[in-house]
């Protein structure tokens, strides 16, 4: 059960230290009621498990609520949603010079061009390996681990590639490590050093965590931990355009590539699935129809 409900306790209007607005949601066009609605039907549903719950309508916060003995302040696994931070981290880096998502992967490691399985690994891109098209079937994490547990970069490259890069939709976490390595090569720094003053401090984040690897590099495929209020503040980030108040945070070209449709995933199964992907952000069913923008 919630520790409340989440509109429960809210004060017509306020705003918290954070940036973000608080107000009941009928001040923002939404019935309380249907929220607990909401909470009832989710409380019914024996496969899922809430831990907590922020809702923002027209950039307000109308509903919050964590489900014990999860807390406000405590930061939580995000497991994949790490991957969008760690898309974000490439972006800066790319705004900054200090590398591009069109350079190969084996120029960014070229330590270990030698063990590229075959051609087509040898000419994979970092924006390949963002948008999930690295050309293989499947998910290369395990066997890049089974391979080099040390260096999952270097295990990557082992594995040969089954179709051409770029063409087809695979969901790759080691794909994902590597870009987060790339950036941690170029900048010299842990994912978590070098988004901090770029991303996290502007937007008030504090209180952060991210797992690392046996070489003391950010996992980037999941592994951060964030409080709720941190992950609604990214999100709206991401709405506004990458836009804090009079501050540009994020590129505005990589931001529009990166909220947009890049790989067809059409053949998922699930619809909520098969819209599109974008660089480590999923398209949305709505949001793919009217927009392309990313859930």
């Amino acid at each position: 059960m919630p520790s409340a409900h989440p509109s429960s306790q809210l004060p017509s209007t306020s705003s918290s230290a954070s940036g973000l607005v608080r107000a009941t949601p009928e001040s923002q066009g939404v019935a309380t009621s249907a929220i607990n609605a909401f909470l009832d039907s989710v409380q019914d549903a024996p496969q899922i498990e809430l831990h907590s719950l922020m809702i923002l309508r027209h950039d307000t916060v109308i509903a919050e609520g964590w489900w014990a003995p999860y807390t406000p302040d405590q930061v939580h696994l995000l497991y994949s949603l790490s991957k969008s931070f760690t898309s974000t981290a490439a972006g800066l880096a790319q705004a900054e010079g200090l590398l591009s998502l069109d350079e190969k992967v084996v120029d960014v490691f070229p330590e270990h061009a030698d063990a590229a399985a075959d051609h087509r690994s040898r000419e994979l891109t970092l924006r390949q390996l963002v948008r999930m098209a690295t050309g293989h079937r499947e998910d290369t994490l395990e066997r890049a681990y089974a391979i080099s547990p040390d260096d999952i970069v270097r295990g990557f490259l082992s594995i040969p590639v089954d179709e051409e890069p770029g063409s087809i939709f695979c969901y790759n976490n080691a794909a994902t490590f590597v870009v987060g390595a790339a950036v941690q090569k170029r900048s010299g720094q842990t994912l978590v050093d070098f988004l901090r003053p770029r991303l996290f401090q502007p937007l008030g984040i504090a209180s952060c965590y991210w797992q690392r690897d046996s070489q003391g590099r950010t996992l980037g495929f999941s592994g951060l931990h964030l409080t709720t209020e941190a992950i609604a503040r990214f999100g709206k980030l991401i709405i506004d355009g990458g836009r804090l108040g009079d501050r540009q945070l994020l590129d505005p070209e990589w931001l529009a590539a990166a909220t947009s449709f890049q790989t067809d995933n059409s053949n998922e199964g699930n619809p909520d699935w098969s819209q599109g992907y974008g660089y480590q952000l999923w398209m949305e069913v709505d949001a793919a129809k009217h927009s392309g923008s990313s859930s």
